[in-house]
């Protein structure tokens, strides 16, 4: 009986949709819901058969709606512009964050450096001249500067600082029931 009410109220809103009424959808304390053409204290109009307002000068009205449209259409245009010109700064600041990062890097390898190298094709170290590793340097230092806008302060009298070693981390014992690391 639980499910046969269901169908007949469902039955029922199509013959009062066909009746061309008003539809009110509306569920009661045991949690049934109900449809009508009448209205019920808390119940939601699903479907109404008023007609649309008849324009009698229509020529202007849609050329009104036109230009609104257009307005509309143009304002969003321009919204969307808008967000997509900050998405744009947005992306190139994050690429020459990036850049500069790495050019800053590449810079204070090289300044840090004694010897400066670079790889071949089979990954193997070939070492630069002095006069070579200068050029590389001073690019380096270029590029930062292009990047950046500033380069890291460097003072070549000062020593060279030696990388720290990594300290090897413990590792953590396993962690063992008693009653079950015993034999029998």
């Amino acid at each position: 009986m639980s499910r046969l009410l269901p169908i007949i109220a469902l039955i029922l809103a199509g013959a009062l949709t066909v009746a061309r009424a008003d539809v009110y959808r509306w569920t009661d304390e045991q949690g049934v819901t109900h449809y009508s053409d009448q209205w019920v204290p808390g119940s939601v109009l699903i479907k109404t058969v008023k007609p649309h307002p008849v324009t009698f000068d229509s020529s202007a009205r849609s050329a009104e709606q036109k230009s609104l449209t257009a307005g509309n259409n143009r304002v969003s245009s321009e919204l969307s512009d808008q967000a997509n010109a900050r998405a744009v700064q947005q992306d190139v600041a994050k690429a020459r964050e990036v850049l500069c990062k790495n050019a800053k890097d590449r810079y204070m390898r090289a300044i840090q450096s004694r010897r400066v190298f670079k790889e071949d094709k089979n990954g193997e170290r070939e070492y630069l001249s002095d006069a070579a590793a200068d050029a590389y340097r001073e690019q380096a230092r270029k590029d930062v500067q292009d990047r950046c806008g500033s380069v890291p302060e460097y003072a070549p009298d000062q020593p060279i600082p030696e990388p720290q070693p990594i300290e090897p981390k413990p590792i953590p014992e396993p962690k063992v029931n008693p009653a079950q690391a015993t034999s029998r």
